[in-house]
This record gives structure tokens, C-alpha cells and sequence, in this order.
């Protein structure tokens, strides 16, 4: 029993020498341990929000509001007809050939008043001897051509009715690389149809527009457009009106990737200005321009790349009047920078003769504004038809695509409405189609003012044309 007893005490000895040892040394050992494999703790900037899944753009609302105030445009005109054997070739048509065919266009259109406007490109319409407008509810209207600008490809048209849907103009200055948008129109036919994309890149120029001053200051997006898009909407996600649908860069002739619209800041320009004066009022600052690129800046010792160069300045120009000189640079036009030829005749083609605008120019190093007063072509503010117009007393007229063929011209303006002016004092009769004036092809009325203007200098113009009975005069005239 003693034995038993003292192997007892000696466990319980032994137990509590352990719970002693592992209580002064093994526990805070093992807590040692334990703080020096601790995680550190995640750290969260101060600031910023915690991540969230990007929400989808909905564009549906943009598009129901602005498809019915699109319009699907047909156009009749006429072109010679091919001969079609040797006989016709040598001796002429037969009695059972015609010598031309009807052909039919189409094309797309905005309305811009609840009255009756619709604005579309000037190409869509250019050669028509009929338009008629078919809106999104199927009705159809013939359309009144109330005035086109070449320069822009831009045409006013007007129906007779009101109430109509319309889209609200937006501000194509504000508009961002990567904003969505939508372009709208009936490509092939297919009536109302919608296609996204966004924007993706502004202010180009890709050479489609052959008239004498062109402006292509084009709105670039990868929305699909195809031919019959042409006039048709391109509109932000607000379904406010941005551009107006005008050509695609393709080398097949449908779309592979992108297309191009004019700003709808032009748009607003060129239709107030048919509306009030039948005709587009350009204004030009009177200058020579380049854009600036390493080359320049190495031949011209430039700090920078920026602006837009001025290699001459007219002396009957505007910018020579407020101070401009040849070697400046021009930095912005009313707070808008521009770095490019395009972007410059963008802004300037949003200003009438007469208005003045604040020119930022860089010369020497420093900056300084300049108040230009813009004027037209001829140089001067007037505004509506020129003097030369008014002078000769009598309207034009453009002539049909079938007049041209039938006459075998390829350009001219019929006189109408002729009255007591230098036209009908030297014997030219009302009907009569100008076909040139000196060496200047006549297309449009700025061309009669710039043919008058070249004869100033020799006093005397020369006025080539035809009758529609087929006979060719000219006619001399003293100034």
C-alpha cells in the first residue's frame, strides 16, 4: 500500500511540474508563435467605391422617339439611254428605242418642324425631277425643293403638312469620343431601320465632296449605314438629332466598318439660312491655311504641334483687318480649339457674313485674341444675294438631269422671272440656260458672283449659253 501511495504522490508531483512548464514556458511560446504568422490585415484606399458591374447603355427609349421622325425618300430623274447594237451606234436610235429611261433613287431624310422641314444630303435629291417623302405611318407626299448647299451636300425639303414628329436638335460640339449613338435611315429599302455604335473620331475629311469649297468636317462612328442611310439621323442616346448620315468608306460600296455624318451644328447653319434667304450665306476670314505637323515645326522653329498655320493672308480679307498676319498660329475659334484645316472650316461655317468672332493666336510665343468680323467671298458683310444678283435682274434656276442631256450640257441656270436688269438691256431673253461666264462653269449663283467679280478688272463680261430650242449665243456685257 505504501508503494501504491508514493507512485500516487509522485504522478500528482510530476502533473503538476507539467501544468507549471507549460504554463510559464509552451503557452507563451505557442502565442509568440502564433503573432508571427498572423496575416496582415487588407488595407482599403479611402474614396473610392467598391466595384461594381458596368450597367448596359439602353438606347430603346432614343430610338422609338426618333424612328418616326425619319423619312424614306424616293427620287425619279432621267439618264441617256445606252444604244444597244452597231445600227444605233452609227445611224442613231431606232423608233423602237428611247432615248433615255426614268431612274429611281432613294434616300433618307429628318424632319426638323412640326410645319413640314426635312433636311437630307443634297446628292440623295441633286439630279431629281421628282421627290416625293414617305413618312414612318406610310403616307406619301411630294416634296417642294426648297434649296441645296453643294458645299455642305446638304438639301432643305418641304412637305404640306403639320403636326409631324420631329427630332430636337443636340450640340455636336459636346459630343465625346466613345459616346454611343445611333444612326437611323432605310438602307436597301428596308424602311426605319436602326443600327448603334459609337463615336470614333470627329473632324474628318475623307474627299467625297467635289464642289468648288468643299467643308467636310465629318462626325466618324462604326455605327452600320449603307447606301439609302444617306440624310437619315445619327442621334445620341438622348435622341437629340447630332449629325445627318452621309457617306461610308468602303471599297465594295456597303459597309465595312465605318461611317461618316455632318455635324448637325452645320445642319442648323445651312437650313436657317435657306429659310431666310433661299441660299446658304458662307462667311470666310481670308486666309491661307496648313495644318502643323513635325516638318512644319522643324522649318518654322514652332515650340509645339497645335493650332493651325497661316501662310497668307488676302489683303481684302477680314483677318488682315483685325490684325492677322501670315506666320501666326491659330489656336481657337470662340474658346473651340482647332488643330486641324477641318475643325477650322467647321467653326467658321457656323458664322454668317458680318458676325465677329474671337480668334486665339499664338505669334512669337504669345498668345493673344483678335476680334474678326467675318465677310463673304465677295468681301464684304452683305448678306442674301449678291450685288451682281440684284443687278442682273432676274432669277435662276437649276435645270433637270434629263435639260442637260437633252441640250448636251453639263452644267448651267435657267433665267427666270426676268425683269428690267443688265440681263434683259443686253437682249438675253427669259428661258435662257448660263452655261459659263468668261472662263467660269456656272452651277450656282455664287458662281455668276465670282465670274462678275474676275470681269471687274477688264470691264467687260462674257455670257455663254443655250435656248432650250437648241441655239447657242453669247452675249457681250459692259460693266
Amino acid at each position: 500500500m505504501r508503494k501504491v501511495f508514493n507512485f500516487i504522490v509522485l504522478f500528482l508531483v510530476c502533473c503538476l511540474i507539467g501544468l507549471f512548464a507549460y504554463d510559464r514556458y509552451l503557452k507563451n511560446n505557442k502565442s509568440r508563435a502564433n503573432n508571427t504568422y498572423t496575416p496582415k490585415p487588407s488595407f482599403n484606399f479611402t474614396g473610392f467605391s467598391p466595384p461594381v458591374s458596368p450597367q448596359p447603355i439602353d438606347l430603346s427609349k432614343a430610338a422609338q422617339q426618333s424612328v418616326q421622325a425619319v423619312v424614306h425618300i424616293q427620287t425619279l430623274y432621267s439618264i441617256e439611254q445606252t444604244p444597244t447594237n452597231l445600227l444605233d451606234y452609227f445611224f442613231g436610235y431606232s423608233q423602237n428605242h428611247n432615248r433615255e429611261r426614268t431612274v429611281r433613287g432613294y434616300g433618307s431624310g429628318v424632319i426638323i418642324s412640326e410645319d413640314g422641314y426635312i433636311v437630307t444630303n443634297n446628292h440623295v435629291i441633286q439630279r431629281s425631277d421628282n421627290i416625293q417623302v414617305v413618312l414612318n405611318d406610310k403616307r406619301v407626299f411630294k416634296a417642294t425643293l426648297m434649296g441645296q448647299d453643294k458645299t455642305t451636300d446638304l438639301a432643305l425639303l418641304k412637305i404640306d403638312i403639320d403636326d409631324l414628329p420631329i427630332i430636337p436638335y443636340g450640340n455636336s460640339d459636346e459630343l465625346k469620343l466613345g459616346e454611343w449613338v445611333l444612326a437611323i435611315g432605310n438602307p436597301f429599302n428596308l424602311t426605319s431601320t436602326v443600327t448603334a455604335g459609337i463615336i470614333s473620331a470627329k473632324a474628318r475629311s475623307i474627299g467625297i465632296n467635289e464642289s468648288r469649297m468643299p467643308i467636310e468636317s465629318f462626325i466618324q462612328t462604326d455605327a452600320a449605314v449603307n447606301q439609302g442611310n444617306s440624310g437619315g439621323a445619327l442621334v445620341n442616346a438622348s435622341g437629340q438629332l447630332i449629325g445627318i448620315n452621309t457617306a461610308i468608306q468602303s471599297r465594295t460600296g456597303t459597309y465595312t466598318g465605318y461611317s461618316f455624318a455632318i455635324p448637325v451644328n452645320i445642319v442648323k447653319k445651312v437650313v436657317t439660312d435657306i429659310k431666310e434667304f433661299g441660299q446658304v450665306q458662307r462667311a470666310f476670314m481670308g486666309v491661307t491655311i496648313r495644318e502643323i505637323d513635325d516638318a512644319l515645326v522643324k522649318e518654322k522653329n514652332i515650340d509645339r504641334i497645335e493650332g493651325v498655320y497661316v501662310t497668307a493672308v488676302s489683303d481684302d480679307g477680314s483677318a488682315k483687318s483685325a490684325g492677322i498676319r501670315e506666320g501666326d498660329i491659330m489656336l481657337s475659334i470662340n474658346k473651340v480649339r482647332v488643330n486641324s484645316t477641318e475643325q477650322l472650316l467647321e467653326q467658321i461655317s457656323k458664322y454668317r457674313p458680318g458676325d465677329r468672332i474671337d480668334v486665339l493666336i499664338k505669334r512669337n510665343g504669345k498668345s493673344k485674341t483678335y476680334n474678326v468680323q467675318l465677310r463673304n467671298i465677295l468681301g464684304n458683310i452683305t448678306l442674301g444675294k449678291q450685288r451682281y444678283i440684284n443687278a442682273l435682274g432676274a432669277s435662276f434656276t437649276e435645270i433637270s438631269n434629263r435639260q442637260k442631256w437633252q441640250l448636251q450640257i453639263e452644267s448651267g441656270l435657267q433665267v427666270s422671272n426676268l425683269k428690267n436688269g443688265l440681263l434683259r438691256q443686253n437682249g438675253i431673253r427669259e428661258g435662257f440656260i448660263i452655261t459659263k461666264i468668261n472662263d467660269i462653269d456656272i452651277d450656282s449663283e455664287t458662281d455668276i458672283e465670282l465670274a462678275f467679280q474676275d470681269a471687274e478688272q477688264n470691264k467687260i463680261a462674257y455670257i455663254y449659253g443655250i435656248y432650250p430650242n437648241g441655239r447657242r449665243l453669247y452675249y457681250k456685257i459692259n460693266l
